[in-house]
């Protein structure tokens, strides 16, 4: 990322990348693999994993400083959220559930109680 950005930009636009390669890793394999052995699904993940980490790594190392530990960790859960909900409407065709608001409503809780002074 370019190091004119905001380090919170940098760290968010980076996690959030990530967490799209995550979460093809955790639950692609569900769709594109569910007829294969198991053991292909895992090194298909493994590929896959490794982009996630290769963004992960930079955005948790740009962003420790700016933000403490918690409060990359309670950002990270978020962004995971923000991203699981479309890839399980859209590309796992899942129903769109009000579980999902209930959830989001339960992260902002724990980002007021990390972010507060």
């Amino acid at each position: 990322m370019s190091s004119g950005w905001p380090i919170p930009l940098q760290t968010v636009a980076l996690l959030v990348a990530s967490n799209v390669f995550m979460t093809f890793a955790w639950y692609g394999h569900l769709k594109n693999l569910a007829t294969k052995p198991w053991h292909l699904a895992a090194l298909a993940s493994w590929g896959i994993a490794l982009f996630e980490y290769l963004l992960q790594v930079p955005a948790n190392r740009i962003g420790y400083g700016h933000f403490t530990l918690a409060q990359l960790k309670i950002v990270q859960e978020v962004i995971t959220l923000a991203v699981f909900v479309p890839f399980a409407v859209v590309y796992m065709q899942q129903p769109l559930k009000l579980d999902y608001l209930w959830a989001a409503l339960c992260l902002m809780g724990a980002v007021y109680f990390i972010f507060r002074s």
